[in-house]
């Protein structure tokens, strides 16, 4: 069999193992979970996504503070936007 012969055999064995799901990745990791699925268990808690563009110094404070007080930066901001509007 041909060097070339061998990496099409190898490539159609990869593509076969990606077209039945199968996990690719270290050993013993699981898969990340499906983000159709996490998109509606957020729907149903009525939580939309809300993108915005901040300056990198204050990103770097928003993650600390959240760090620091052990929650999630999406309750953090939360949190802050409320605060702010209602000042």
């Amino acid at each position: 069999m041909k060097k070339t012969d061998l990496a099409k055999s190898d490539a159609k064995k990869l593509m076969n193992q990606m077209g039945k799901g199968a996990a690719i990745g270290a050993p013993g990791k699981s898969a990340a979970p499906d983000r159709r699925e996490q998109r509606e268990r957020e729907r149903a808690l009525g939580l939309v996504p809300f993108a915005v563009k901040l300056n990198g110094d204050l990103v770097q404070q928003l993650h600390a503070q959240a760090k620091e007080r052990g929650v999630e930066l999406n309750e953090l901001v939360a949190e802050l936007l409320q605060k702010g509007l209602s000042a």
